[in-house]
C-alpha cells in the first residue's frame, strides 16, 4: 500500500515475505478474525497480570470498540497506519509485562510489580492501557476497513462477522485446551503477519516481540491458564500449596488435622447441625479440596463438590495433602454452581457455600461476576427446594459488614425465618470471618444466635444480581472512570478519526450501536442465568449473536425486505414480549424447553435488529464512516451498560426500546427514502 511506504522500510527479503498480497475477501475474513482475536487476547492478558483491572475487565473492550471504530472512520485517510499495529501491540505487551500490578499477600492493599517492586499507580496504569488497547485495535481495524471499503457493503460486513465468529471460535477453543499466552500470541502474529504481506522487517521484529514477551512470561512465572484465572502456585511450609489467581491471593491447601487443630472456621457449619445425617453433601466453590475434606472427617456419606475452575480442581486433585477428590465418596463437577442446582434432582443434607468468592467478572460484562447468581433470593430458593427433610444450608467467608447483612436478610426472605450467625475472631483487610447457617425449619440446626432483622437492606434478585452493591446506584469510582473514558474517546475520535460532522448521516446507526450491545449485554446475562456463568456459555452466546447477526445479513442480501417502519414495528413488538415474559418462568423450564425459550425471546430481537441495520447500512455513502460511527455507538452502549446496577437487567430492555424509537426518528430525517 502506497500509505505504508511512509511508516515502514523497504521489505526484506526471504522468509518475511510470505508472497502475494491476499485478495480482497479472504484478507478481510482473515484480518477479521485476527482483530477479533487480538481484542480477546488483549482483554484477557492484561486482566490477568494487572490487579486494577480485576473487576473493570471491560475497560479494554471499551478501548477495543473505540479504536475499531477509529479504525473504520480512518478508512478514507490518504495515509495508511494499518502497518503501525505489530508495534503498538509489541508495546501493549511490553508494558504489561514490565508492569505487572499484583497483591503480595492476603489482606494488604500494597500493590506489587515486576520482582516485587511498587506498582505504577492506577492513575497511570490504566490510561496507558487504555491508549495502547485503543491504538492496536484502531491500527488493526484501519488494515480491515480499507479492504472493506472495496466491497460492497452487506458483502463485507458478511465476511467481517464470518471472520469474527472465527476468531471467537478460536480463542475459545485455546481456553478449552488452556493454552498458554505463547500459543495466542503466535496466532495472532500469525494472522496479522499474513495479512499484511509483503512485511518489512521492523515490524516482523516487533511481532517476534511480541510473541517472545507472552512466551517468555509464561516460562518464566510457569503459570497455568484456566478459562478464568491466570493461576501460580507456591509451595509454602508444611506442605501447604499456595493458588495466586490474576495476581491475587486466593486459595491455600490445608491439611485437615491444621484445620481442626487452628482454622475452627472450616468446621462451624457442623457444629450447628449435631443431629444431621450428612448422607448427601453439596459444596458449591470445592475449590482445591479444604472443605471436601472436612465435610468427609465429619462423616458425609456422599459429596457433590462443584467448582468453576477446571486448573483449581485439579491442583486439588493432585496437591491437596488429604488427597479428598480421590475418595470415592466424593463425586467432582466442574460446572457453575446455580446451574448444577437447576439440573440435579438429589436433595441434600446440608448445602454448603464455601467460599465461592470468583475475583473476576463474567467475560465481557460490566458489573457481573462469575458468583453474583449464586446471591440471589431466587438462588437460595432453589438450594431451600433441593434440602431434605431436616437439611440445612450454610455459607462462610470474609464478608464487609454491610455484605454479611445483605446475605443474611437474603437468606431469611428465602427461607421464611432468621438464619443463625457465628462471627469468628479473624479479620482480612476490612473484612470479618463470619458464618450464616439456616435450617429448612428453624428447628434444624442448633443456633446460639440468631441474626437481628436489618431495616432498609436492598437483597440481590436475579433481575439486579449485584450482591456486593448496598443500593442501587453506580460506585463513584466507576462514574469517575467512565466520564474520564468518554472525554478521552470524545478526544481521540475528533484527533484521529477526522471531523466529527462526517458521521452525522449516520446518527441513527450511532443509535443502533448503543441500542444493539445493550440488546447483546441482556442475552449474555440472561443465557448466565439459564445455563450458567461458565466461559463456554459465554463464548457459545456471543458467537450464537454473531451467528443470528450473519444470518440477517445473508437475509437482507437475498430477500426484499419490507419497509422500515414494518422492521421496527416487528422490532418493537419482540423488545416488549422479551419484558413481558420474566426469567422466572424460563427457569421453571425442563433444560430442553428452557434451551428453545431462550434461543427464541434472544435472537429474535438480534435478528430483527440487523435486519433494521442492514437495510439501512446497504443503501450508504460510505459504509465504513457508517460502520465506525455503529461501532462508537456500541462504545457508547458498553458505558451505558453500567445503568443496569440502576435499573436490573430487565430495566435495560426499557433502554434499548427508547434508544431504537430515537434511531427510527432520526433516520426518518437524515434519510427519509430508507424508511
Amino acid at each position: 500500500m502506497e500509505g505504508a511506504r511512509e511508516v515502514e522500510d523497504p521489505p526484506a527479503r526471504g522468509w518475511l515475505v510470505p508472497g502475494p498480497q491476499l485478495a480482497d475477501r479472504p484478507r478481510l475474513f482473515v484480518l477479521s478474525a485476527a482483530l477479533l482475536f487480538t481484542e480477546l487476547l488483549l482483554i484477557r492478558w492484561s486482566a490477568a497480570h494487572v490487579v486494577y483491572l480485576a473487576f473493570f475487565t471491560n475497560f479494554v473492550l471499551l478501548a477495543s470498540f473505540l479504536g475499531i471504530g477509529v479504525g473504520f472512520l480512518r478508512a478514507g485517510a490518504p495515509r495508511d497506519l494499518s502497518r503501525l499495529a505489530p508495534y503498538a501491540l509489541a508495546t501493549f505487551a511490553l508494558f504489561v509485562g514490565l508492569f505487572p500490578v499484583e497483591v503480595e499477600r492476603a489482606g494488604e492493599r500494597a500493590f506489587v510489580g515486576l520482582f516485587g517492586m511498587p506498582a505504577l499507580p492506577v492513575w497511570v496504569v490504566l490510561p496507558v492501557i487504555f491508549a495502547l488497547a485503543t491504538a492496536t485495535t484502531g491500527l488493526i481495524a484501519e488494515g480491515v476497513a480499507r479492504t472493506f471499503a472495496r466491497l460492497e457493503a452487506l458483502d463485507a460486513y458478511r465476511i467481517d462477522i464470518a471472520g469474527a465468529i472465527t476468531g471467537i471460535v478460536l480463542f475459545s477453543a485455546f481456553a478449552f485446551l488452556q493454552a498458554p499466552p505463547l500459543v495466542w500470541a503466535a496466532v495472532a502474529a500469525a494472522g496479522l503477519w499474513w495479512t499484511m504481506a509483503p512485511l518489512g522487517r521492523r515490524a516482523a521484529i516487533a511481532l517476534l516481540i511480541f510473541v517472545l514477551v507472552l512466551g517468555v512470561d509464561h516460562f518464566v512465572r510457569g503459570d497455568e491458564w484456566s478459562p478464568y484465572y491466570r493461576v501460580d502456585t507456591r509451595a509454602v511450609d508444611g506442605g501447604t500449596t499456595a493458588i495466586h489467581v490474576n495476581g491475587l491471593p486466593h486459595q491455600s491447601t490445608i491439611h485437615v488435622r491444621r484445620m481442626y487443630a487452628e482454622e475452627l472456621f472450616y468446621l462451624e457449619p457442623y457444629a450447628l447441625l449435631p443431629d444431621n445425617p450428612l448422607r448427601e453433601v453439596l459444596i458449591v466453590g470445592a475449590g482445591n479440596g479444604n472443605d471436601v475434606a472436612v465435610a468427609l472427617a465429619q462423616g458425609a456419606g456422599h459429596v457433590d463438590a462443584v467448582e468453576i475452575d477446571p486448573v483449581i480442581l485439579s491442583i486439588g486433585r493432585d496437591r491437596h495433602p488429604d488427597r479428598p477428590y480421590d475418595d470415592p465418596r466424593v463425586e467432582h463437577h466442574v460446572d457453575d454452581g446455580r446451574a448444577f442446582l437447576q439440573r440435579t434432582d438429589r436433595r441434600y443434607d446440608l448445602v454448603l457455600f464455601a467460599l465461592p468468592d470468583s475475583l473476576t467478572l463474567v467475560g465481557g460484562q460490566g458489573a457481573l461476576r462469575l458468583e453474583s447468581y449464586l446471591f440471589t433470593v431466587e438462588a437460595l430458593q432453589e438450594i431451600r427446594a433441593h434440602l431434605a427433610p431436616g437439611g440445612a444450608f450454610a455459607m462462610y467467608n470474609y464478608y464487609r459488614a454491610d455484605v454479611f447483612e445483605r446475605f443474611a436478610e437474603t437468606m431469611r426472605v428465602a427461607f421464611g425465618h432468621a438464619p443463625c450467625v457465628v462471627r469468628g475472631e479473624d479479620r482480612v483487610d476490612v473484612r470479618d470471618q463470619g458464618v450464616l447457617a439456616v435450617g429448612l425449619t428453624p428447628g434444624d440446626i442448633v443456633c446460639g444466635e440468631l441474626m437481628p432483622a436489618v431495616n432498609d437492606v436492598t437483597v440481590a434478585t436475579d433481575d439486579h444480581p449485584f450482591p456486593y452493591l448496598g443500593e442501587r446506584r453506580i460506585p463513584r469510582f466507576h462514574l469517575t472512570a467512565l466520564s474520564l473514558l468518554l472525554i478521552a474517546s470524545l478526544v481521540t475520535v475528533r484527533w484521529a478519526g477526522g471531523p466529527l460532522r462526517r458521521m452525522r448521516p449516520y446518527a441513527d446507526l450511532f443509535l443502533m450501536g448503543v441500542a444493539f450491545l445493550l440488546l447483546e449485554t441482556m442475552y449474555v446475562v440472561r443465557f448466565a442465568l439459564l445455563f450458567g456463568t461458565t466461559w463456554f456459555v459465554n463464548a457459545l452466546v456471543f458467537a450464537g449473536v454473531l451467528l443470528v447477526v450473519l444470518a440477517a445479513i445473508e437475509t437482507a442480501r437475498r430477500v426484499r425486505l419490507p419497509s422500515a417502519v414494518v422492521l421496527y414495528a416487528l422490532l418493537g413488538t419482540a423488545i416488549a414480549l422479551a419484558w413481558i415474559i420474566p426469567q422466572g418462568t424460563l427457569l421453571a423450564l425442563a433444560p430442553a424447553p428452557r434451551f428453545v425459550a431462550a434461543i427464541a425471546l434472544a435472537f429474535a430481537p438480534i435478528y430483527l435488529a440487523n435486519l433494521v441495520f442492514a437495510q439501512r447500512f446497504r443503501d450508504t455513502a460510505s459504509s465504513t464512516v457508517a460502520f465506525g460511527a455503529n461501532l462508537l455507538g456500541a462504545m457508547v452502549g458498553g458505558v451505558v451498560e453500567y445503568g443496569a446496577l440502576i435499573t436490573g437487567y430487565r430495566g435495560l430492555l426499557v433502554i434499548v426500546a427508547i434508544v431504537y424509537a430515537l434511531a427510527f426518528v432520526v433516520q426518518r430525517k437524515i434519510a427519509p427514502a430508507t424508511v
